[in-house]
């Protein structure tokens, strides 16, 4: 393929791109040139997926036939982000914004909204797509978006996920036809230097030092590597880049390896993401018949391959050098660093390691300028990081915000906010390797050097919000039990501090606690943060650790008082009813798997405690407010 040719195929499919991206009285001029009245765009990411977003695209097909509807397009695309709505349905040149659908619900809105004449079916719309005269909102003025500036998930909902067509037109490989016509190696790396980018994958090492070091390394063969290994609990980040657009990873790993000197790539990616899986090798596949990836690329003269290579979804392989070893087909456990991976990586050759949030980020900065990309975000944090928002949040999913956007702001204006108006107690950003941002700083500026300021770290974009009714300490717990499961075991101080750490949370939430645990949790911490081998055993300790620094008197509680004030752990609590809120419906006593509620009807019951299992069923059944947990 030529640059021509690539250009060629871009201006083909232009307008349908334009359609879905441009306001409402262009995309109507501009749909009448695509061929199509309308197109339907339905998510086809992970998360819609397992809500039935394809049986809602077989009925939108099923009903195209019956209607004789043969002038819209239905679109199957990656994830929109407001994945609490999912499955998702999108309407252009409206922009009409359909949420929770169902097979039923596409029947509907075929019928009266898709066929010619029709119009949309408003009781199906997004509350928040709605104004109050019934008017459609804009896409980019809905709450949840305008808010947000996406560079890595530019094209995640906006194209065919499937097809290289859509994505030229989108701008992929754009950047790599610019890098291999007008740049020399030197110059693509100077230019990610220059826009301050920085690993998003955990670290927020400098991008363009890690493609020099990799350059300036010795070796007659170097390697690429796009770590999509994504173990953190509630992070989809990665998964939802490699799902809705995956030629960006591609592109910018194929332009890393002319800056480099590689002419080979390996994308490790975790099993448990099937879809992924299937799109990379899908995108890989339609690159190399276009002749976007092998030899003589785009006619330069440089060949570069992709290859993918699946993980048992081990969480220590998010680590390089086990990660690495994974990749070479050993069993994946760290090695001691130096050297690093740019001097002696896979197959102990120079290879440069970046996530998928990292190379999302690479053509965007070679089309528009490191100057572009450095305006955004903060002095010390460039650019825009991908949040996978979840827990006590009513738009639980995928945001990308500038650098330094307060977590106030994506809790709030971009989240909606706690459910049922709880109040925000904090935040885990990190995952397991970070900790908790209280409520007393929801106004921080998310970046890099903020977070670590308060004992918490960027990682790679996991985000939890928990609200009042959350145990800080049972939460410390859960994230110790994750990393004590996924410790590979290599070392003494991961393997058994990690084990050691579990046991005294555990005792702890078990009523058992003595005040020398926690000096006991300060000593452990501080030989697995000093001795461990890899991230894994030396940031394990964090969310123990900063739980005990800003809720000291949640452990306190618990060990002195022997009470969780959060109502969580089951063996502080006891379950009672109030006699004079009861009225003896029965209700509880008889949803108590235990039998432990006794009483006669009309009268105020009684729980037994020696009975009584704290499952919560009574609290669920109960109609008056009339059982109470202490």
């Amino acid at each position: 393929m030529t640059v021509q040719e690539l250009e060629n195929i871009a201006a083909q499919k232009a307008d349908l791109i334009n359609v879905r991206r441009i306001v409402r009285e262009q995309a109507e001029k501009l749909a009448e040139n695509t061929g199509y009245r309308k197109q339907v765009l339905v998510c086809g990411g992970t998360g819609c997926t397992s809500s039935h977003s394809l049986q809602v695209i077989e009925q939108l097909e099923k009903s195209f036939k019956e209607l004789k509807i043969d002038d819209v397009l239905i679109v199957k695309t990656g994830c929109f982000g407001l994945c609490a709505l999912g499955p998702i349905m999108i309407v252009y040149p409206e922009g009409a914004f359909y949420s929770q659908m169902t097979p039923e619900h596409a029947k509907t809105v075929a019928e009266r909204h898709l066929v010619k004449g029709g119009r949309i079916v408003k009781e199906l719309l997004y509350a928040d797509t709605v104004h109050r005269d019934g008017s459609v909102i804009p896409f980019a003025e809905i709450p949840f978006y305008k808010h947000q500036m996406r560079i890595a998930l530019r094209n995640c909902g906006v194209i065919a996920a499937e097809s290289i067509e859509e994505a030229i037109a989108a701008g992929d490989y754009k950047a790599l036809a610019k890098v291999l016509t007008s740049m020399t190696p030197d110059e693509v790396i100077a230019e990610i230097k220059a826009a301050g980018l920085r690993g998003r994958g955990g670290a927020g090492f400098p991008t363009g030092l890690k493609w020099q070091f990799t350059k300036d390394a010795a070796g007659d063969k170097k390697y690429v590597c796009c770590n999509a290994d994504e173990g953190d609990p509630g992070a989809f980040m990665d998964r939802s880049v490699l799902e809705g657009d995956p030629h960006t990873v591609l592109e910018a790993m194929t332009i890393a390896g002319f800056a480099v000197g590689a002419q080979e790539g390996y994308i490790y990616v975790r099993a448990e993401y099937p879809i992924a899986v299937e799109r990379l090798n899908i995108a890989i596949s339609q690159a190399r018949k276009l002749g976007l990836l092998g030899n003589n690329i785009l006619g330069s003269g440089f060949n570069f391959d992709i290859h993918v290579r699946l993980g048992a979804g081990a969480f220590v392989c998010g680590e390089e050098t086990a990660l690495i070893a994974s990749v070479e087909g050993k069993r994946g456990e760290p090695c001691p660093k130096p050297p690093f991976p740019a001097q002696s990586g896979i197959f102990r050759k120079p290879t440069l390691i970046n996530n998928v949030e990292t190379w999302a980020s690479v053509a965007p900065i070679i089309l528009k300028g490191s100057e572009w990309f450095s305006s955004i975000g903060t002095e010390k944090s460039k650019g825009t990081k991908v949040f996978a928002v979840g827990g006590k949040i009513k738009n639980v999913g995928l945001v990308e915000v500038p650098m330094g956007t307060t977590l106030k702001t994506i809790i709030y204006d971009i989240g909606g906010g706690i459910p049922n108006d709880k109040k925000f107690k904090a935040a885990q950003t990190g995952g397991p390797s970070g900790g908790c941002i209280p409520a007393k700083y929801i106004d921080i500026a998310m970046d890099f050097d903020n977070l670590v300021a308060i004992g918490s770290m960027m990682g790679s974009g996991g985000l939890i919000v928990m609200d009042e009714d959350t145990c800080m300490v049972d939460i410390a717990k859960f994230y110790l039990e994750f990393t004590a499961d996924e410790s590979c075991g290599k070392c003494t101080p991961c393997r058994i501090g990690t084990k050691r750490l579990l046991e005294t949370l555990t005792k702890i939430t078990d009523g058992k606690g003595e005040p020398e645990d926690l000096e006991k949790i300060k000593e452990i911490a501080e030989h697995m943060k000093s001795s461990s081998l890899c991230a894994l055993g030396q940031s394990a300790p964090n969310p123990v650790l900063s739980a005990m620094e800003h809720f000291g008197d949640e452990y306190k509680a618990h060990i002195y008082e022997k009470k969780c004030p959060a109502g969580v752990c089951k063996s502080l609590l006891n379950y009672y009813i109030e006699p004079d809120r009861c009225r003896g419906c029965t209700l509880c006593a008889r949803n108590c798997p235990a039998n432990a509620i006794s009483g006669v009807v009309k009268s105020a019951h009684e729980i037994d405690p020696s009975k009584c299992i704290k499952c919560g069923q009574c609290i669920a059944h109960c109609r008056f407010s009339a059982i109470v947990k202490k």
